[in-house]
């Protein structure tokens, strides 16, 4: 049982409250003071405004130096610049497209683009295109990550200064991504992971200046930052998927923050709570999500026109873009239409020839003997059906428009049978129902040929429309839908497509639509389909979540393999990289690789936070206290805040299971150079800057503590910086792609036999 001068001191419920300097997080309780002059001359040089100036002057000076050198290496695209480049250029010529990322990052790029004369009509198809011969001004393009992967670097200086950080230890998280070959390599393309990591970087500069403003808590300085951090935020979250990794981060921050003003010990009422909590709601889910909305309000408001992303949409969605075959071709349909449909997923039509089932299929199972309805993928007279109706109809006018919910049947045209369903086993799948055709004369299973039309998303009343009327055909009796998969059919149905029923009435595969009106008996002229008509109006809200959905749908969908993706255990050790671009006459290749030696320091610092934690957790239930309490306090919010970034923006990547690269880490990468910068400052100093908040009207003043890590600071951190920049130039010509290298060069290169890199000499 710890002893009663080992318990903290707590004011008595019900006393007035009077803030005590940092007693929320930095518990100081017997710090001891030291005069600043009485610190090593290192540490008094360095510690002054002009010297801290010119410390991050000259980081920032150095990556604008290694970002933007030959940045016009390659002039041909490179990685993903298929995509993002790509993604510009539709901006620029405002035509509709899909990606799984939110736009805001991709914004930023059309606009460089438009800004340094791009007319966005390259196409960026392959890597490897040339951007000269095509006269792209891919520089200026390639200049926004640079710009914003620079500016990172005194943002790094200027976190860990903010958390107390001497000048030798923000000088040394710096270094870390200053000189390291991964963040330099997706800076200077047109990638989307120099943005999501500058943004995210503001974020938590943000958070932290809010943080140490506790004390002048409402005050227009501490609103400020506090809106500061939900606007940074929603630019992370808006730049790349896993942006949203920042807004957790930010989220576990605030609850615990909450949760320690709740501490009934603390003297706050609870109306107190209340307002911290509608002001952190305010700043940091509603103005962020304002701002994230915005991003797709623009996005829509620019892509107006038809293009490569409609097919991804709604059909409601399309029919709001100008030029949309949707739009253009859409016509009602009447009974007795003839028509062809189109599985929307496969994009096979719905087929029939004269051709039967056999008796007995290959695993013992027995057919109908019906004839086959298939799926074939090309255009073809059997692809024909008529629209029969199941009701008296008008002669003319609305009556015989098809709507939601009729009853209908299909007529197949060139062989005038009936499409049918039944309890009978389909070909391919045992579960499902086989579909097949029935004489139209034969009315002694009319029943089996009647289908209801559940028009996808339709209302009461609305009409069958040809292309945008997107449906699903439920037979009757038996409640299945007429379905389709990718799985071929024997030789016997000349490998074409199954059609079978499958029993989940409302299957999402389950959705057709009618590609074509080859015949009419309307009055309507057929011409008049082409048409042009102005495009259909669609609440951003109802766009907004429609695309969120997609975006959610098709990231989980990303699991093909890729021959460089890699699991996240392999992610901090550099166990393998990423081949973005290579020329074979030339021998020249870029690689993304991290810096061997800024990765492992990173690995081993983090390691060591975690042994010193978990050995003091365990001392302090044995009543030693090996660390000083505002010491341990440091560790335990500034560098655990360091920690809890690291962990968020890496540890999800377990549970997911699609395509993941070691770009991935970056995010984490750098929030570990925060925390391997405070372990440092941890070993090399018994002292720490304290305190480090803003002092409030009513705090109670502390002695003062200063950090002094006296020359062994400079030297360790200066050799560190030394090795890490010949490792960085040794690296280098994997990172920018020039020179090239002969095979024995590339060996030599290969720090890890596993990182897969070109021209390699083959050993002997």
């Amino acid at each position: 049982m710890a002893s009663p001068g080992k318990i903290r001191n707590r004011k008595p419920l019900g006393a007035s409250r009077s803030d005590s300097y940092d007693q929320d997080d930095e518990d100081h309780v017997n710090a001891v003071y030291q005069r600043p002059t009485a610190r090593s001359a290192f540490e008094q040089a360095l510690d002054t405004p002009k010297a801290s100036a010119a410390i991050v002057g000259i980081l920032t000076a150095l990556a604008f130096a290694l970002r933007f050198y030959k940045i016009n290496h390659p002039d041909q695209v490179v990685f993903d610049e298929v995509h993002f480049g790509k993604f510009a250029s539709y901006y620029i010529l405002r035509q509709y497209y899909f990606d799984v990322h939110p736009p805001f990052a991709k914004l930023l790029f059309g606009l460089a683009g438009w800004f340094v004369g791009f007319d966005g009509h390259f196409s960026f198809d392959n890597i490897g295109d040339s951007y000269t011969e095509n006269h792209v001004p891919y520089v200026g393009m390639r200049a926004l990550p640079a710009i914003l992967g620079s500016l990172t670097i005194p943002v790094v200086y200027a976190i860990m200064k903010e958390t107390g950080h001497s000048t030798i230890v923000a000088a040394f998280s710096a270094c870390i991504v200053l000189f390291d070959n991964a963040h330099v390599a997706q800076s200077r393309l047109i990638l989307l992971d120099a943005t999501l990591i500058f943004f995210m970087s503001l974020t938590i500069y943000s958070y932290i200046r809010f943080r140490k403003l506790r004390y002048w808590e409402f005050s227009v300085e501490w609103w400020s930052w506090l809106i500061a951090t939900g606007f940074f935020m929603a630019c992370a979250w808006g730049s790349k998927v896993n942006g949203i990794l920042t807004v957790f981060t930010i989220g576990v921050a605030v609850l615990i923050d909450l949760w320690d003003i709740l501490d009934i010990k603390k003297g706050h009422t609870l109306e107190h709570f209340w307002k911290h909590f509608l002001a952190r709601a305010l700043g940091l889910i509603v103005v962020p999500f304002i701002i994230y909305l915005s991003f797709f309000y623009v996005h829509f408001a620019v892509l107006t026109y038809s293009g490569p992303g409609d097919s991804f949409m709604s059909p409601t969605f399309q029919e709001t873009l100008i030029g949309n075959e949707l739009l253009m071709h859409s016509q009602e349909l009447r009974y007795y239409d003839v028509v062809t449909l189109k599985h929307r997923d496969t994009k096979v039509f719905l087929h029939s020839h004269p051709e039967r089932y056999p008796l007995q299929y290959e695993d013992g199972r027995i057919s109908s003997q019906g004839q086959q309805v298939t799926g074939y993928g090309y255009e073809d007279p059997n692809n024909h059906w008529q629209i029969i109706p199941t009701k008296a109809l008008p002669e003319a006018g609305r009556g015989r428009v098809v709507q939601h919910e009729d009853v209908i049947q299909l007529l197949h045209v060139n062989t005038q049978t009936l499409l049918l369903t039944h309890d009978v086993a389909s070909p391919l799948m045992p579960t499902n129902q086989e579909f097949t055709t029935w004489p139209k004369d034969d009315h002694s299973r009319h029943n089996d040929t009647l289908f209801y039309l559940d028009l996808i998303d339709g209302n009461a009343g609305d009409t069958w429309k040809s292309k945008s009327g997107h449906f699903r055909l439920v037979h009757i009796p038996t409640k299945v839908s007429m379905w389709t998969h990718a799985k071929q059919l024997p030789d016997w149905a000349f490998k074409q497509q199954e059609i079978n029923g499958n029993k989940n009435s409302v299957e999402k595969s389950a959705t057709w639509y009618v590609d074509e009106i080859v015949s009419t008996d309307s009055n309507l002229d057929l011409a008049e389909i082409n048409t042009p008509k102005e495009p259909k109006k669609l609440g951003f809200f109802r766009k907004f979540v429609e695309l969120q959905l997609l975006m959610l749908q098709h990231n989980a969908g990303l699991t093909a393999s890729h021959p460089y993706a890699s699991s996240p255990i392999n992610w901090p050790f550099l166990i393998s990289g990423i081949s973005f671009w290579t020329e074979n006459d030339t021998q020249k290749q870029i690689y993304l690789i991290g810096n061997a030696v800024g990765w492992a320091t990173c690995v081993i610092l983090i390691a060591i936070y975690v042994g010193i934690i978990s050995a003091d957790t365990v001392a302090r239930r044995r009543d030693i206290e090996a660390i000083p309490e505002h010491i341990r306090n440091r560790l335990w919010n500034s560098a655990g805040f360091f920690f809890l970034i690291w962990a968020v923006h890496y540890l999800p990547f377990f549970l997911m299971s699609r395509q993941l690269f070691i770009h991935h880490y970056l995010p984490s990468h750098l929030a570990s150079a925060l925390l391997a910068g405070s372990v440092l400052g941890f070993i090399l100093s018994d002292t720490i800057n304290f305190p480090i908040s803003v002092a409030g009207r009513r705090t109670h003043m502390r002695p003062s503590e200063y950090a002094d890590l006296g020359t062994k600071g400079p030297i360790v951190v200066g050799v560190f910086a030394a090795i890490m920049f010949a490792m960085f130039v040794f690296i280098a010509p994997l990172t920018y792609g020039t020179p090239g290298l002969d095979g024995d060069a590339v060996n030599s290169k290969r720090l890890l036999s596993s990182w897969t890199l070109h021209f390699a000499a083959k050993n002997t």
